[in-house]
């Protein structure tokens, strides 16, 4: 590997003008950074990562932690951190919870050793559902900054969320603007900070409709419970049905394609709207309305927040960001 001190001999210079040259300082004449830089080229020069984050007590590198990879949604929003963090100059380094607490936990500690320079995170559902913080609270404690994207918990860092509550909220006020009766929200996320918010956005709508005044329907879908078979059993017990809400990634579909088999018109008389811009609702037929939580913007706002945090341009007060979702309507509503 060739060193700065190799590079100083050939061009008989320094090694801190040869140092200076590369970080384009303005004690070096434009003459020599330029040698200097043509000769680091033909060498392959790479500079020493270890040494220079140990001189500068900065990696260049954030810990991101997803809860499954296997979700649209967090491989969609790892693919913004890292395209992002990449044009920032900054590396990743990704470990997935798999929902799970322990995992979690081992995650933080493993990196929290100085492999990182602070950790962009979406909450594990153990967690969440556990209520267990601490772990969390330990790397806050440490100084070591974080960003919880999406699942977020009340600690004192800072967050990217979209209005779960108010994004659900408007889709219901869709489906009642359409003269909907018997409007069903089905959840596979009943357990999470995102599900009862949505919920709630669906019970605001209703609560307020003074034309209808209908009961609400909620149907949990749960962890060991068969979504088709569960959606199936809706259409059976309430027959009036015809509004429904999916709010997480695949219950939308799944309704579609029941309520299809079963005769129902889509959107005479029956009108759906998902949630997420998974890649697969905009391609059902008909095209299934959905909420776009512009996943994108969230993994790029969340590397922003966290690059502004290490670089000590965001003042202590910890920032909530909120991403605007957009309801877009295509074949599954009137």
């Amino acid at each position: 590997m060739v060193t700065l001190k190799q590079l100083a001999e050939q061009l008989n210079v320094s090694v801190s003008t040869v140092s200076k040259a590369l970080n384009n300082s303005e004690e070096i004449s434009k003459d020599t950074i330029e040698r200097v830089k043509e000769l680091a080229k033909h060498l392959n020069y790479q500079p020493n990562k270890m040494a220079l984050s140990l001189k500068s007590n900065k990696t260049k590198t954030l810990g991101v932690i997803i809860p499954n990879i296997l979700n649209h949604f967090f491989a969609k929003a790892l693919y913004a951190i890292e395209m992002e963090a990449s044009k920032q100059g900054y590396n990743i380094i990704t470990c997935v919870s798999n929902e799970m607490l322990s995992k979690e936990e081992n995650s933080l500690q493993l990196l929290s050793n100085g492999s990182v320079d602070g950790f962009i995170m979406s909450i594990a559902e153990e967690t969440q559902v556990k209520n267990k913080t601490d772990h969390i609270a330990v790397i806050l404690n440490q100084g070591i900054p974080m960003v919880l994207f999406d699942r977020v918990v009340d600690l004192d860092c800072d967050k990217v969320i979209i209005d779960d509550f108010g994004a659900s909220y408007e889709a219901t006020k869709h489906l009642l603007s359409e003269g909907r009766k018997h409007i069903v929200l089905i959840s596979e996320i009943e357990e999470l900070s995102v599900g009862k918010l949505r919920t709630n956005g669906y019970l605001k709508a209703l609560e307020e409709d003074t034309t209808s005044q209908q009961e609400p329907i909620v149907i949990h879908v749960g962890k060991d419970d068969d979504l088709e078979e569960t959606i199936d059993n809706l259409f059976i017990s309430n027959s009036k049905v015809d509004g429904i809400l999916s709010i997480d990634n695949t219950s939308g579909v799944v309704a579609l394609h029941k309520a299809l088999r079963r005769g129902y018109k889509v959107p005479e008389n029956l009108s759906i709207i998902g949630f997420s811009d998974d890649n697969v609702l905009a391609y059902t037929d008909p095209k299934l309305s959905t909420i776009s939580q512009h996943t994108f913007d969230i993994g790029k706002s969340s590397v922003k927040l966290m690059i502004d945090r290490l670089q000590k341009k965001s003042t202590t007060t910890h920032v909530t960001k909120t991403i605007k979702t957009n309801l877009i309507l295509r074949g599954t509503t009137k």
